[in-house]
């Protein structure tokens, strides 16, 4: 059995609320029996890309556990590599930060989603061809895709701004290959659905909440940073379907 703790959106920036919201997270997975066996967050580390917000993700997260770790739209390539280099094994110094990590039996295939300076994702003809060939590869275990962006709208008329662009283009890759599932974050929502034949699996927003348009308005906005903040816990058993389930410790 392989536990994955999937975190995201965590946003740190030096204050007191973002920084006592994940310690709720990570308090929770240190009273654990059974530890996890693998934390994988999918972006936005830092809230505004700095390198004071990445030494402190590096000591928030700080663990005996492994901790998996890519980038979102709030992130800084350089920054994020200069201060979370014991997290972060990627080739060249800038962007994009692709990464493929083994732990525990699994591979976890780290896709950088993010575009320089913008919100939206995309992946360039690079990365595609990155992507493909690395799950080309034979690997005997179970295989996660993760990214930011999911290939998906919310129907949400600000966070659709945001999406993952050229969908199809990145269906074309996925289609047909050995993919567990395809772990993602971006929309501050736990979110199930699929995408070229594959389970997609968001994590919930450990920094805030974003409300569909046809539930109640938060009163500050899009985000909802009174909801509590939560983790998806993905449970890979050998034989058996991929398990997941949402807490909000």
């Amino acid at each position: 059995m392989i536990v994955i703790a999937h975190l995201s959106d965590i946003h740190l920036d030096g204050s007191d609320e973002p920084r006592a919201r994940l310690r709720r997270i990570t308090s929770y997975l240190a009273e654990f029996s059974r530890p996890v066996d693998v934390i994988v967050v999918t972006g936005d580390l830092a809230d505004h890309g700095l390198e004071k917000e990445y030494a402190e993700v590096a000591e928030e997260l700080q663990s005996d556990i492994p901790v998996l770790m890519l980038p979102g739209n709030h992130d800084s390539s350089v920054p994020l590599r200069a201060g979370l280099t014991a997290y972060v094994d990627s080739p060249g110094d800038g962007h994009p930060v692709h990464q493929v990590r083994e732990v525990a039996g699994a591979r976890f295939v780290l896709v950088d989603s993010t575009v320089p300076e913008e919100d939206h994702g995309l992946l360039s003809d690079e990365s595609l061809a990155w992507l493909d060939g690395v799950l080309r590869e034979p690997f005997d275990g179970p295989v996660f895709v993760a990214m930011h962006h999911p290939p998906l709208s919310m129907h949400h008329p600000v966070m659709d701004q945001w999406l993952l662009l050229s969908q199809e283009r990145v269906e074309a890759v996925l289609e047909g290959k050995a993919v567990t599932a395809i772990l993602t974050g971006h929309v501050h929502n736990p979110i199930v659905t699929s995408f070229a034949g594959h389970p997609v699996l968001g994590a919930p927003g450990i920094r805030s909440t974003v409300p569909f348009p046809f539930e109640p308005a938060p009163p500050n906005g899009i985000v909802d940073t009174t909801a509590p903040p939560g983790l998806a816990l993905h449970i890979h058993t050998p034989g058996e379907p991929l398990q997941t389930v949402y807490r909000f410790p």
